[in-house]
Formats: C-alpha cells, structure tokens, sequence
C-alpha cells in the first residue's frame, strides 16, 4: 500500500498488541497518521510468533515501552493522550477500566480524544475470550479439520479498525468532539462469511465447485485455479478445452467439469500460462499440492 495524506497530522496512539491492532495502525501510518505504540514492559507477544511479520508492521511507527500499572506509566499515558487524536485499544473493556483508561473517564478528561476499540466480540460478549480461529469457527468458515488458510478475522477486523479511524477523525472535524467506536473481530468474520452463507461458496455455488470455470485443476506439472466466472470467459475456456456451451447450465453439468479437468490434465503450466494470454482467460498456474 503507497503512503498517502489523508491522515496527515492525526496523532494516533496504540494499546493495541497482537495482529489486528499492529496491521491497523500500519494501514494508518501509510495514509499519513503519526504513530506511536505503547508496549508492555515484555513486549507484544506478536515478535515472538513472527518477527518478519512484527517489523514489516511496525515499519515506520515508533514504539515506547510502558508499565501501565505504574504510577510513572500512568502519567506518560496521560502525557501521550494529551497530545492524541485517536487511542487504539486492544483490551477487554473491564481491563481499561480497572487501569483508568475507559471511554468514559478519558472522554471527560480529553473531550476532542477519539478510542476505537478492538474487542473480540460486542457489547457485554467483549469479556469472553477467544481468537482468530473461535471467532472464523463460529461463523462456519473452518468446515473441517484443517486450520483457516489465513487469520481472516484478524486482517477483516484491521480493516474494520483503521476505517474506524477515518470515521472517527472525520467526526472530530465536523463536530469537534472526540468518538467512540468498538470493532469486534466476530464480528468481521462475520462480514467475510456472508458469501458462504449465501451458499456462493458451498460445494453446490457457483464459486464453491459447482460451477466448472470457477474451479481448481490438475494440470501435466501442477495445479490451475481457474476463474472463468462470467459467460464470455466461460465460453473462451470451454472453447479452448473444445466443449460445446449450449447456456449456462452447461457449466454446472458432470460432463463439462470431466472435460475441462481432462484439458487441464493434458497441458503444463507453461501451456496454459500461454493459452491465458492468447485466450483472454483469467486463470493462475501453481505447483503440485
């Protein structure tokens, strides 16, 4: 993502550890934010999973280490809130509180102050734990017994989280009061699995396997995943694989899955990196599983 302005002079200031917070604040920082994370004396635990990870997120953000626990922690904090425009939590609500940092008590003392708080799940299910994985399982996006590909709550909930930073300065400019606005993770798994819950990407949708140019394959030294969704993509695949389409339907017949799987499996990866080109269709060649 190329830095840009849009946040130009927004001093953000971040509580918040792990993957969401970080990836959040990276985002901001690229559209011009200055920002500052505060670290626990230990660090964020995130370091200890990926440091390659930890230091392309925190590139370009300055880090302090504080105890927040301390009377000294405490009035740095206080210190760093007074010249912030957005606070960026990670942490239970209770646990905020218990330190002195709720919505409530810092919106009196820092009225112009703006919190976006990332939470596991809403309102008062904030205080039950959980992660990445609880959260994608609740939605039906782990259908079996292998790991999510990705942490596709966590990356969605950044997303949520630092276009909650727009709103929140934007509020600050046309209103001149600060904000509060809470993203739960649940609730961007949520977001990202309403395709499936649509059915679009069971076995029987359209981008689930059903549909024969929505698909992967085999190929001669490989895998190809293919996305010939539309009619005339569809139809430059099946031409190329000399399957006649008659409409639609056609697509979703055994016999045209059993063509095109058999057109894959006779040509390599060059082959069809070529025939992509030549063809106009959108496909991607991989290596073996």
């Amino acid at each position: 993502m190329k830095k840009d302005n849009t946040l130009l002079g927004v001093r953000v200031l971040s509580l918040a550890l792990n993957l969401p917070g970080p990836a959040a604040l990276l985002r901001v920082a690229q559209m011009g934010a200055k920002c500052t994370k505060v670290n626990p004396p230990n660090g964020d635990p995130m370091a200890l999973y990926t440091q390659a990870g930890y230091a392309t997120l925190h590139s370009g953000i300055k880090e302090v280490s504080c105890d927040l626990k301390s009377i000294a922690g405490q009035k740095s904090m206080h210190q760093w809130l007074a010249k912030t425009d957005v606070l960026l939590t990670s942490f239970r609500p209770s646990a905020l509180n218990k330190l002195g940092f709720g919505w409530k008590v810092l919106h009196k003392m820092y009225p112009q102050l703006s919190c976006v708080s990332v939470v596991g799940a809403p309102g008062a299910l904030a205080e039950i734990p959980g992660h990445d994985l609880t959260y994608q399982a609740e939605v039906n996006l782990v259908p079996g017994m292998q790991l999510p590909a990705s942490l596709f709550a966590d990356m969605g909930g950044a997303l949520m989280a630092s276009e909650a930073i727009l709103k929140a300065t934007l509020s600050q400019r046309t209103s001149g009061n600060g904000s509060f606005h809470e993203v739960a993770l649940s609730e961007a798994a949520a977001w990202l699995a309403l395709p499936r819950h649509w059915g679009m990407t069971l076995p029987t949708g359209p981008v689930g396997g059903a549909h024969a140019g929505y698909k992967i394959y085999a190929c001669k030294n490989g895998r190809v995943a293919v996305a010939a969704l539309e009619t005339h993509f569809a139809k430059s695949l099946c031409e190329a694989a000399g399957i006649p389409v008659k409409d639609v339907k056609t697509l979703f017949s055994p016999k045209t899955h059993a063509g095109i799987a058999s057109f894959f499996a006779s040509k390599t990866r060059q082959q069809l990196d070529k025939l992509a080109t030549e063809k106009d269709i959108p496909l991607m060649t991989l290596p073996k599983a």
